[in-house]
Formats: C-alpha cells, sequence, structure tokens
C-alpha cells in the first residue's frame, strides 16, 4: 500500500508502546555480563541514587534526561548496540503492549505513517522500530569521541516542548497535515505533543494528563502487558 504522506501517526515509546522507562535501558548495560557481585555492588551504589533522579523526573523530563544520560559516559558505542539487540530480545519484547503493537499495525495498514518520538537514545529504538515496520524516528542522540559516549547530547533532550517543536518540524518537511494526524503520549511530558495533532490519544495517563484529556475530550486508553 502507497503511504499517504499527509497523515502520521506520533508515538511516544516508553511507557505508550512498551512498560518501560529509560532507567531500564541503563541498567541492563551497566550489569550485562558482570557476576552476582558485581551486580550487587552496582544496585548498592544505584538504588540511593534513584529516588533523586525520580524527584527531578517530575520536576521537568528534560532536565531528568540530560542528568541520567551522564551515566552513559565512557561506554563504547559498539558494545552498546550490540547489546541493544539483546536489550530488546531479553526486555523489550516482554514488555510491548498488545494494543500499542495493534495501532501501530493499524496505522501502517491504513497507509499512514508512523514516527516514534521519543527521548530514548537512537540505537536503543533501532530493534524496536525494524520489528514494528517503522521507518521514521525522532530520537536523542549522544556525542562520541574515539568510539566512546561522553555523555551529552547532541542536541536537547526530545521532552517537553522539543517534541512539539520536532514535530511541526517533520510535518513542515514532509507535507504532514498535523489536524488530520494522530500522537500517543502517556505522561504530562507529552502534552504539547498531544496538543499539536487533531486526534490526541493518552496511554494510561497520570493524573495531570488525564485531566487535560478529558478537559478537551481527547481518547484515554489503557494498555496492558
Amino acid at each position: 500500500m502507497e503511504i499517504d504522506r499527509r497523515v502520521a501517526a506520533f508515538f511516544d515509546v516508553d511507557g505508550t508502546i512498551l512498560k518501560t522507562i529509560i532507567i531500564h535501558y541503563y541498567v541492563h548495560f551497566a550489569t550485562e555480563g558482570r557476576s552476582r557481585f558485581r551486580r550487587c555492588l552496582f544496585w548498592t551504589g544505584f538504588v540511593p541514587q534513584l529516588l533523586s533522579y525520580l524527584v527531578i523526573d517530575w520536576i521537568s523530563r528534560s532536565a531528568f534526561n540530560r542528568l541520567f544520560y551522564r551515566r552513559y559516559r565512557g561506554m563504547e558505542m559498539a558494545r552498546l548496540q550490540v547489546m541493544a539487540e539483546r536489550l530488546f530480545a531479553e526486555e523489550m519484547t516482554p514488555r510491548l503492549f498488545p494494543e500499542a503493537v495493534a495501532r501501530v499495525r493499524a496505522h501502517r495498514a491504513r497507509g499512514e505513517r508512523v514516527v516514534f518520538v521519543t527521548g530514548s537514545l537512537d540505537f536503543i529504538i533501532t530493534p524496536l522500530a525494524r520489528h514494528l515496520g517503522v521507518a521514521d524516528v525522532i530520537a536523542v542522540r549522544m556525542v562520541e569521541r574515539e568510539g566512546r559516549l561522553t555523555g551529552y547530547l547532541t542536541g536537547p533532550p526530545v521532552g517537553d516542548e522539543e517534541k512539539a517543536r520536532l514535530i511541526q518540524k517533520f510535518a513542515q518537511a514532509e507535507g504532514i497535515d498535523l489536524a488530520a494526524s494522530a500522537a500517543y503520549g502517556d505522561s504530562s511530558a507529552d502534552l504539547p505533543m498531544l496538543r499539536c495533532v487533531g486526534h490526541p490519544v493518552a496511554v494510561n495517563p497520570g493524573k495531570r494528563l488525564r485531566r487535560e484529556a478529558e478537559a478537551r475530550g481527547w481518547e484515554i486508553v489503557g494498555w496492558r502487558v
């Protein structure tokens, strides 16, 4: 089927397509292949920091992403790309929402473009996009030096107002009619994106997103693994 270039469905990924957050991915990379003793050491140091990360995330998703991605500093990119394939098979696939997969396939079946818009790192999302047949991905990238990650993104985190800006930029470049398009998100950080389109969908929404979705008459869905 020929793709209708005028209509798109924009999907947030973590919490919308699958039951994950970016912390899951980092933990997988940081602990894979380690002995039980070294895993225990990792968790001993990591758990006390989780609360502060969650507080920052509650205040600003973009600030949280900037801070949390510093933990990738020094990791080897080539190794991470290989590990990302195992991450998808072992951690992401079991957490996919079947209803989200069905929505992606339904939009594609109608000839509409599907676009992932995510604050996750690009190489992490690549296997998922390939699995679902999604060619268009808007994700963050990290600066590399001599094959290793610096912990700094190449641009702003993809969240909050930046998501809306990137969707509007994509739509202008690709001739997408946003009023005829859909967007799916699960958190208040997705609100600017959802406000951009004619058919917003709140997925498993928290209080703030649910309140606005109900006030605006948006579709609200509850998806489970």
